[in-house]
């Protein structure tokens, strides 16, 4: 069970990196949407699916990012305040 686990894992990482783009706003697909993760000046871009939106777990998660940042996010983009370990950790729950 732990190497289906580990595979899940290292799977979504790969998905989410393969999402990973530039910072230009015009390479994210219908449907997606372009957030920053990571703590500090450590941010890495992720593009996600909308239907991320309406999950229980990701919103608390902009809930988080709305009082840190209200609505002017430093990055240009939505910002959410937290580690890219437990953003990968959430984002292959959702997936599931």
């Amino acid at each position: 069970m732990a190497i289906r686990i580990s595979r899940v894992l290292q799977s979504s990482k790969q998905l989410l990196k393969s999402f990973s783009h530039s910072s230009n706003n015009a390479d994210v697909p219908k449907g997606y949407l372009a957030v920053y993760v990571g703590e500090r000046m450590q941010k890495k871009r992720f593009v996600v699916p909308l239907t991320y939106l309406s999950h229980p777990c990701f919103q608390k998660l902009l809930r988080k990012a709305e009082e840190e940042f209200g609505f002017d996010h430093p990055m240009g983009g939505l910002t959410i305040p937290c580690t890219e370990q437990i953003f990968i950790d959430l984002a292959s729950r959702l997936r599931t």
